[in-house]
Parts: structure tokens; C-alpha cells; sequence
């Protein structure tokens, strides 16, 4: 039986670019709604994929923001944030800052936060759409009593390089921001709030969890993992 949800997504794909998004979420109890807010270079079986996904809950519970990476259809690099705000009172910032040298994923409410950064696949030099979905998890019963469930999603905000074949001419370029010296890595403001969300929010990181990964994936012994895991950091994805 097809879960119940719906989505959205840009009829255009890119590389390389920022990508914003104001989100408010369902309210309420929202346990088995998952809203998700994503980029997919397709949908098949070897796609790459960045996520944003809010895992609601019963009544007076907090959301969780969970993140995750996929590199050739192989993802299982979860991380899983507390949030130190309400996502259901108000919209809320969720960004996505791509270029040949990072992938950075940050939310604002009202101080930034910069979840992840890394550069994974290979700073993935597929092109990809972004998309939105919002739907029920099979593995948890909805109480329908409290439908509709409904996520708002406003202000979508793109300044990126849209995919032209066979190759943008924008890509090889750094007139733009987003691809310019101070976009390649965090400003020192940036390191202290990332810093602070690894160390205040982070309540899941795959890259500790030996019970799931007795090897640890290769991006999680880094020689950059002590300075970066306190801020929730993966490198080289590869």
C-alpha cells in the first residue's frame, strides 16, 4: 500500500550553488510525519543525495532533525540534531551551500548553525534537483483524529548554476559568490556556531556508533575528525 504524502520540486537541476528554503511544521501530534527537504541528482538506484528530514512525535515532544548522505545509492550517514526552537510556531531557515569545495547544510532560528560540513561526493559533480516531501512513516501509526497533517513550506531562494548540456559554462567559473574563496570554508564565526551544535544539539553521529560500523567508514577517521566531529563534520566522502 503507497504511503499518503505529497512533494514538490524544481523543474530545473544544478551544479553547484545556495539553496534555501522557510519551513513551518506540522503541529501538534505528529508522531509517523516525516518532512523532509532534499537534493537528488535522480531517483534510481545509484542516486547522490543530501538530506534535511524532521521526524515528528507525540504532543509536547521535540522534532529531530535528522541528516543524511548518499554517495551511489549507499547512504547510512545519519546524524540526528535536537532543536533548540519550536519548528511548528514559526518558519525557519534551512540552507544548502554547494561548491567544488564544500557542502554545507545550516539553519538559522534566529542564530545560525551549520549542521554538517564535508565534502562528499567528491563535492558531487552529478547535477541535482532539490525536492520536498512530506509523508508517513509505514513503521508508526498516524492517529488520524488529528489530521490534516500539514507542513508549509515558503520563499524558496536559489542562486546556483542551473545544469545546461552538455556542460554549464557557469561551472568552471568563480564570478559568483557562493563559488568565491570565502564560500570554500567556515568564517570563524561559522566554526564557533558549528561547534556549538556538535557539542549542544548532535544526539546521533554514525561516525561513533561501533555497533552499527565496527570498521568505521573511511570520511570518519579523517585527520580533520577531532577539530570537526565537536561540529558535526564529515570529510572526503568517498
Amino acid at each position: 500500500m503507497a504511503k499518503p504524502g505529497c512533494g514538490f520540486q524544481t523543474k530545473n537541476r544544478y551544479r553547484f550553488g545556495w539553496f534555501s528554503m522557510k519551513l513551518k511544521l506540522v503541529g501538534g501530534d505528529s508522531a509517523g510525519v516525516v518532512t523532509a527537504y532534499y537534493m537528488i541528482s535522480d531517483a534510481g538506484k545509484e542516486r547522490d543525495e543530501l538530506d534535511f528530514e524532521f521526524l515528528g512525535n507525540r504532543t509536547g515532544q521535540s522534532y529531530t532533525l535528522q541528516t543524511n548522505i548518499y554517495k551511489g545509492g549507499i547512504g547510512g550517514r545519519e546524524m540526528r540534531h535536537m532543536l533548540w526552537f519550536d519548528p511548528t510556531k514559526d518558519f525557519h531557515t534551512y540552507s544548502f551551500l554547494w561548491n567544488d569545495h564544500q557542502i554545507v547544510g545550516m539553519f538559522s532560528s534566529p542564530i545560525a548553525g551549520s549542521l554538517w560540513i564535508e565534502c562528499p561526493l567528491g563535492c558531487t559533480k552529478t547535477q541535482m534537483q532539490l525536492k520536498t516531501s512530506s509523508r508517513m512513516r509505514s513503521q508508526c501509526t498516524c492517529f488520524q483524529a488529528f489530521a490534516p497533517f500539514v507542513s508549509t513550506y515558503k520563499d524558496f531562494h536559489v542562486e546556483a548554476c542551473q545544469w545546461e548540456d552538455p556542460y554549464p559554462a557557469c561551472v568552471s567559473t568563480t564570478q559568483n559568490w557562493w563559488d568565491q574563496y570565502d564560500a570554500w570554508i567556515l568564517s570563524d564565526g561559522q566554526k564557533v556556531d558549528f561547534s556549538w551544535v556538535g557539542r549542544n544539539l548532535v544526539i546521533y553521529d554514525y561516525c561513533t556508533d561501533t555497533t552499527r560500523y565496527p570498521k568505521l567508514p573511511a570520511e570518519c577517521s579523517s585527520s580533520d575528525v577531532g577539530l570537526h566531529r565537536q561540529g558535526s563534520t564529515l570529510k572526503h566522502v568517498s
